[in-house]
């Protein structure tokens, strides 16, 4: 390995849990978030020039350089929200990042909430243990127009609860009240039903390595509604554009 490219590995490897994390949500699934990823980090192998290490920090240089391979397709329009909302960047570096003005940026995340806000209306399952913030999700999903359906605290209650009220969409803690697993039980419920599941953890490096089946959603505790609401409106109408009639 050359020392320009060690130096890009050194810069970059802290950052790709949260590239992928991105990249999933953008996609909707794991599979072709971790494709794309994929995808630019073989650019960058094959042509090192496509980043300049020295002009900006390595997670502003990563996102830049994903959507450099990534934007010779369409765009959802969706992306400045996601970065912004789910990944924290400004206003200035979302610019960057697209290759895009401040104010065309500023336009995207107006039309993009707005058309989160005109999605479907769901009825969500809230897998969390506690209360306060269980209350917490239920708000920000009646405020956008969803029907919180159910709260559940344990992985067996997650399960029956998701048989009793069909969910379109589960919000899940990863740790629950009786020390079993909200990952084991956002995976039996999708045995039974074809429906997003949105993670919320502290630690989201730790479902982001790419070694294994892992979620497309994530979001970090602790939480801004804003991310939150970005991410429940970008899996519903990322399965409702997969759900579209060809």
């Amino acid at each position: 390995m050359t020392s320009e490219m060690n130096s890009v590995r050194v810069a970059f490897a802290p950052h790709l849990p949260f590239l992928r994390r991105y990249a999933r949500a953008l996609a909707g699934s794991q599979a072709a978030g971790d494709a794309d990823v994929r995808t630019a980090l073989e650019a960058l192998l094959d042509n090192p020039g496509l980043i300049n290490l020295r002009d900006g920090d390595g997670k502003l240089e990563l996102f830049r350089l994903f959507h450099v391979v990534r934007d010779a397709r369409e765009r959802t329009g969706r992306e400045a929200l996601l970065l912004s909302a789910i990944e924290g960047f400004s206003l200035q570096d979302t610019a960057h990042i697209l290759g895009s003005s401040e104010s065309a940026v500023g336009a995207d995340i107006t039309d993009a909430r707005a058309g989160i806000m005109s999605a479907i209306r769901s009825r969500v399952l809230i897998i969390e243990d506690e209360p306060i913030i269980a209350m917490h999700l239920e708000q920000i999903v009646a405020d956008m127009g969803h029907e919180p359906v159910a709260n559940a605290i344990t992985h067996d209650e997650a399960v029956r609860e998701a048989e009793r009220v069909a969910p379109d969409l589960v919000l899940a803690d990863i740790q629950l009240a009786d020390g079993s697993s909200g990952i084991d039980a956002a995976n039996e419920i999708l045995q039974r039903f074809d429906v997003p599941v949105i993670f919320i953890t502290a630690y989201p490096e730790r479902l982001l390595t790419g070694e294994r089946p892992e979620p497309a959603y994530l979001v970090t505790k602790p939480f801004q509604p804003e991310t939150v609401i970005a991410t429940i409106g970008q899996a519903l109408l990322s399965r409702q554009g997969s759900l579209a009639p060809a």
